[in-house]
């Protein structure tokens, strides 16, 4: 198994239903018809204990999808600035994801930040070297 947690521990889908994230031989490379691994759409919506369920597999933390946008953007494009998804930009840089890949518009999210007037994110952001 990829994650050893013990079968009473309960785990969160991108969709944050209860069900099993990550089985034996998941591919952690499959993505959504937006071309998002689990990782992305976790994010979006919020889903810490799926995001920090995630972020303990090899998962590619700056995979972009079809929109041009990595975890991180969704996380600040999509999410409201609030506890959950200033949770998960702390977690994203803490797996080093790259604070300054910006989207195909050149993005970048520190950017996006400012524009939604997400203040709590682009503390985070700048304070993890976000230009």
């Amino acid at each position: 198994m990829l994650l050893d947690r013990g079968a009473d521990v309960e785990q969160r889908d991108a969709n944050g239903r209860t069900a099993i994230v990550a089985a034996a031989g998941a591919d952690l490379k499959s993505t959504n018809r937006y071309g998002g691994t689990a990782l992305v759409p976790a994010c979006h919506y919020g889903h810490v204990d799926t995001v920090r369920l995630l972020l303990t597999t090899p998962i590619d933390v700056d995979h972009v999808n079809k929109l041009g946008w990595t975890a991180l953007l969704e996380a600040v494009i999509l999410g409201d600035g609030g506890a959950a998804h200033q949770e998960i930009v702390k977690m994203l840089i803490a797996r080093n994801a790259d604070v300054n890949l910006a989207d195909t518009h050149g993005l970048t999210p520190l950017a996006h930040a400012r524009q939604r007037r997400q203040d709590a994110v682009e503390r985070l952001l700048l304070a993890a070297g976000a230009r």
